[in-house]
């Protein structure tokens, strides 16, 4: 049986092929803004994953320290050892900020840890790819490699310059920012001290404070100065449980006798997706309807010119007794064929075109299957504008009438 819709593809292959690979570059797009949106997501898992932390204690009243400023004092992790259900507590800090190495800057997510813990205590990267761990307190940093970082160079952050000693994979913010790894007390320095015109002025302004520069207290000035150049703040403390302990118990309990906030995974994680990506994933999703809309309406647009170049055709057709079932199912599978070129285009163009993108993007399988059926279904919808005209085309027309 001869097929209309291939003989007709054809005919007109030129103008069939191109308007395919047009599509297939508006489809790409669609399907790399999803990906876009899955790899938003998957970043703010890994965080949680990497971190090793079955909870998370911050500051009274805020979202913790990857929502919300937190700051608590950095004895906290003590007392909290001593909670039962706890086996390890650290403290650790976040700094989003500009990492200079070189003649370039590198937008990362600086984490403080404390050097000489265990490997894979929390806060910790769960593995190396290349080189060690910090070990000493002052001046080692272990970066992503998605940095572009090196073994052996030398980053400065802030006033302080720090030698890559380690590269860790994958260890990224919830906003995809590759971290570097410093000592905490340099990350405290880094984050709460300031800098060094600041406490000048600030020593300047104590001396001449009468309450600070007592005649008759010699060490108050100089405590006061201390104090100043100084940090015993963090944004977090991490916190592992013991095997079966219950999170929402042992968070129960620091909220009662800590007067602390803390989250455990399921709450950190909503957090993460329904809060700091929210407006992000409202954001693409609507660019997502607006894509669908304007490949309906270039499918809607070529099926319908290519079945008015072929109206005397279809009269022909008519008059010859093809039923109106047939030449109704030629235009369909002409609109379906340009659906699926279109979306092998966009398939493979997404997959070239994701690993270039500065953020991680992830294809999942399922979001190719789930475009697939819409790419139909859009395809299949565009078509009824061309089929109902076809279907009221007069046979009269085959012979001028």
């Amino acid at each position: 049986m001869i097929s209309l819709a291939g003989r007709d593809i054809v005919h007109a292959w030129g103008k069939f092929i191109f308007t395919g690979l047009g599509l297939g570059l508006l489809l790409g797009v669609t399907l790399v803004m999803a990906g876009v949106y899955r790899g938003m997501v998957d970043d703010g898992k890994a965080l949680l994953d990497n971190s090793g932390a079955n909870l998370w204690v911050v500051q009274r009243d805020t979202l913790g320290p990857y929502a919300e400023p937190s700051s608590i004092p950095d004895d906290t992790e003590r007392a909290l050892r001593t909670m039962a259900g706890v086996a390890e507590a650290a403290n650790v800090t976040y700094l989003t900020m500009q990492v200079r190495q070189g003649g370039r800057d590198v937008r990362a997510m600086v984490v403080g840890t404390v050097p000489g813990e265990a490997w894979g205590s929390p806060g910790w990267p769960p593995a190396l790819v290349a080189g060690r761990r910090i070990t000493r307190g002052h001046y080692e940093a272990m970066a992503d490699i998605a940095t572009g970082f090196q073994l052996g160079d030398t980053i400065r952050i802030r006033r302080n310059d720090y030698t890559v000693v380690g590269l860790t994979r994958r260890m990224v913010s919830s906003s995809g920012d590759p971290m570097v790894f410093i000592p905490l007390k340099d990350a405290q320095e880094a984050q709460f001290l300031k800098d060094n015109d600041a406490i000048v002025q600030n020593r300047a302004r104590a001396a001449t404070n009468p309450a600070f520069n007592r005649p008759g207290v010699p060490g108050l000035l100089s405590s006061v100065n201390a104090s100043q150049t100084s940090s015993n703040t963090v944004n977090a403390v991490l916190v592992r449980l013991h095997p079966g302990a219950d999170p929402n118990e042992v968070a129960e309990s620091v909220r009662r006798w800590k007067r602390l906030t803390v989250y455990t995974r399921v709450e950190m994680e909503e957090i993460l997706v329904g809060k700091l990506i929210a407006t992000s994933s409202r954001q693409i999703g609507m660019f997502l309807v607006i894509l669908a809309a304007v490949s309906a309406a270039i499918v809607a647009f070529i099926i319908y010119s290519l079945t008015m170049d072929k109206i005397r055709e279809i009269a022909v057709l008519k008059l010859i007794g093809t039923r109106n079932r047939t030449i109704a199912w030629m235009i369909l599978q002409q609109a379906l064929a340009l659906g699926l070129i279109g979306f092998a285009v966009g398939k493979i163009t997404a997959s070239f075109a994701a690993p270039l993108f500065p953020k991680y993007v992830l294809l999942m399988p399922q979001d190719s299957l789930a475009g697939l059926a819409i790419v139909l279904v859009i395809c299949a919808l565009a078509s009824v504008i061309a089929i109902r005209m076809a279907l009221r085309v007069d046979p009269a027309e085959a012979i001028g009438g």
